[in-house]
């Protein structure tokens, strides 16, 4: 071959367009607690997010269907990461929190709307709205602002609703939606919420206890534990960084911190793995990283997360974008 056609055939590789590596699964965690990512999970066909900004929840239902709340609404994906469902418009937006039961009468999710100052309950099959918790007016409070953010429900059907980002007041309703008791305040003391953001009933225990996450306490970030009757038991673990929520398998309770990591307690509430800690402090804890320059297998502002019966966990990070992913555990 001539100089020239070597010259040609270079021209025309040159030219070509570069084609972009395809995402490697990145491993992280350590011993029992080991995952590995799963590159485009929940992805469209052309590689953008279905969800756009989310500042929400994870939960699963007994099928292995995976529901997340965005802006819009809440979206439902199969394990291998196709949206096969959604509800969509005002009655499902802003759900901040959320959590799944099985009931006598179905399966129902229950969610947290920070913007719509309610609490809802809705059925996960057809998405009927089946109850709605505005602020209790019978509390006897006058209160500037009800802004919801974390909702759960004890084995007797009472749901507790924290006013995390206004009050810190966690209400406590029955089953039926009827008013019975609140607790907490805002403030820094041992028995104060700065900041009472995320919540679940900790099934670890006998009776169960209220895991609460106090995200803005000083020194930041732990997790409380009260009774069911709202009496203080124990601050449970500090040191947290920003805690946003609490998700519980067997003993282990995964902890979304909105700096950007992924923090998992065991039974004794011991840190024994952490997962996608994002080193750079201008991308952690921020919502607006857009998915060009998101990084596999690290977070950014991690809000949700959840549990499947394989002990895989599925993530949300606060963003502009909408990030949902899947850590597949290393057996």
């Amino acid at each position: 071959m001539n100089r020239l056609a070597c010259f040609l055939a270079l021209f025309v590789l040159a030219a070509l367009p570069l084609q972009a590596e395809k995402p490697q699964p990145v491993r992280m965690g350590a011993g029992d607690m080991t995952f590995d990512t799963v590159p485009g999970w929940g992805l469209r066909p052309d590689g953008n997010s279905p969800l756009g900004p989310t500042h929400g929840a994870v939960v699963i239902d007994k099928s292995g269907n995976i529901y997340t709340s965005a802006k819009a609404g809440v979206f439902v994906f199969s394990p291998e990461g196709q949206v096969i469902h959604s509800y969509l418009g005002p009655d499902y937006s802003n759900i901040h929190d959320m959590e799944i039961r099985q009931e006598d009468d179905g399966e129902f999710i229950y969610g947290a709307r920070n913007q719509n100052a309610e609490g809802i309950k809705f059925n996960v099959h057809n998405g009927e709205i089946v109850l709605h918790l505005p602020f209790p007016k019978e509390s006897g409070l006058d209160l500037k602002k009800f802004n919801p953010t974390a909702i759960t429900v004890a084995t007797n059907g009472d749901i507790y609703l924290s006013d995390g980002y206004a009050s810190n007041h966690i209400f406590r309703f029955d089953k039926t939606g009827k008013y019975l008791s609140h607790f907490g305040e805002k403030g820094n003391d041992m028995r104060q919420f700065n900041t009472a953001h995320g919540m679940t009933l900790d099934t670890r225990y006998e009776p169960n206890r209220l895991l609460i996450c106090d995200r803005n306490h000083t020194p930041k970030g732990r997790l409380l534990h009260y009774d069911l009757d709202g009496n203080f038991i124990e601050e449970v673990i500090t040191g947290l960084g920003m805690p946003t929520s609490v998700s519980i398998q067997g003993d282990f309770v995964s902890v979304p911190d909105l700096q950007g990591r992924l923090v998992i307690l065991d039974k004794s509430n011991r840190i024994i793995s952490v997962l996608g800690h994002n080193p750079d402090p201008k991308k952690g804890g921020s919502f607006n990283v857009p998915q060009s320059e998101w990084i596999e297998g690290i977070f950014s502002g991690t809000h949700g997360s959840f549990w499947d019966k394989d002990g895989n966990l599925y993530v949300q990070d606060w963003n502009v974008a909408g990030r949902l992913m899947k850590l597949v555990r290393v057996k």
